[in-house]
């Protein structure tokens, strides 16, 4: 077997080609946009690499054929706010076979101990975790856009390597012909009318506004969690320039109190119905094809990239008061049946909560897992959210 570096147009070609070679026959699998792919690994075009770095290899057979992929990457922003240097691999892909795996993981591997790392995490990607995020256990169907998709023996592949659980991620879905709870909607109407607070949504032509209140309600929301960074805006604005073609500011909702922006919800359409149909390519033809089939409404389903609420309204209610708001302008979207609500980190039991407050079932499983270098290290799963807040409230009463 030989590795080689992913540095020109002949390894590049091979690196998209490896996926057509796994999935060949597997209706369920969307391939990505070949383009949008590199644009994660251009200098240029993502934000990661400010303060980051990344490289990909292809693995080839003795007589020349492909077996596999893989990359690896560290944002030094995160690396480091975990118990050890942790960088990440992902865009893996492989064939059946231990050997071929072993040998993708321990050039990412070696790359990753070379540049000062202790553990790498994987299947990751190398930007914001609603993409390309976490390795399919459970729910082997078509996946909602920027969740992963790979056949069932991956689990196996990385389990032999060393790899272990991380966190689980779960997808929920809503099926639309399905009422949610009225008791949902009586709490929801109630708040989405209550004085003081307001609602809207997106619009490019205040995009930076919009931005700005983004990372406002981001870093409230979340920087109580253990590996908190704030968020890049520049992240952001690369996010609206890559996804305008689908994005529906109908569907992108911030809410207000007394005009200081406290929440925020972001579902999107699932561009998959239609990458399915494009094998990869964004060519002249493959160009008119979106659009008609965007014309044609032939994606019926949405997802749900993210909610956040500000630390102090985290129990107020306001992200049922969103979905009031949001449902009645999916009336005027019929052609939208079904939503996922991706993803819940086993580490986050409010979003769970919420998810099943809706009506959610939960769906599919996805696991992040992590690699240690130190192989006599012990091995800690990703904390509780709000764990340590109740170890100390009742400190706190004793």
């Amino acid at each position: 077997m030989q590795i080689f570096e992913v540095n020109n147009k002949k390894t590049r070609k091979a690196f998209h080609k490896v996926p057509h070679i796994i999935y060949s026959g597997d209706s369920n699998w969307a391939c990505p946009i070949e383009g949008m792919v590199e644009n994660i690994f251009s200098t240029e075009k993502n934000p990661a690499f400010k303060n980051g770095k990344a490289i990909r290899w292809v693995l080839t057979g003795e007589k020349g054929q492909l077996l596999g992929r893989i990359a690896a990457f560290i944002n030094f922003d995160k690396a480091y706010t975990y118990e050890q240097p942790t960088g990440g691999c992902g865009f893996f892909e492989c064939i059946n076979d231990h050997i071929a795996a072993n040998k993708l993981f321990d050039t990412a591997r070696n790359w990753l101990k070379d540049n000062g790392m202790e553990a790498m995490d994987g299947p990751i990607n190398f930007g914001e975790n609603y993409m390309n995020w976490g390795l399919l256990v459970e729910g082997f169907m078509p996946q909602g856009y920027g969740m992963p998709y790979n056949p069932p023996y991956y689990l196996e592949l990385f389990e032999n390597y060393g790899f272990k659980i991380y966190f689980k991620q779960y997808s929920y879905h809503l099926d639309y012909s399905v009422p949610f709870p009225e008791r949902f909607w009586k709490i929801a109407e109630w708040v989405a009318n209550k004085p003081g607070y307001s609602f809207k949504h997106f619009n490019y032509k205040e995009s930076e506004k919009f931005i700005k209140d983004f990372c406002h309600i981001y870093d409230e929301a979340w920087h109580s969690h253990e590996h908190f960074k704030p968020l890049d805006s520049d992240d952001l604005r690369d996010f609206l320039k890559t996804s305008k073609a689908i994005l529906d500011p109908e569907m992108i909702w911030f809410a207000y109190h007394n005009d200081d922006p406290i929440a925020l919800f972001v579902m999107i359409p699932d561009l998959n119905q239609i990458l399915s149909k494009l094998n990869g390519k964004m060519n002249i033809i493959n160009i008119l094809k979106f659009y008609y089939y965007k014309r044609k409404k032939v994606m019926t389903r949405t997802r749900i990239l993210i909610m956040g609420v500000v630390s102090r309204f985290q129990r107020s209610g306001i992200e049922s008061a969103i979905f009031w708001h949001q449902d009645k302008l999916m009336v005027n979207k019929p052609q939208y049946k079904e939503v996922e609500l991706s993803w819940a980190g086993d580490f986050n039991p409010k979003i769970i909560s919420l998810y099943e407050s809706v009506g959610g079932k939960q769906v599919k499983t996805h696991y992040t897992m992590r690699y240690l270098f130190d192989r006599g290290k012990p091995f800690h799963r990703a904390p509780i959210i709000g764990a340590g807040e109740s170890k100390e409230k009742k400190q706190e009463l004793k």
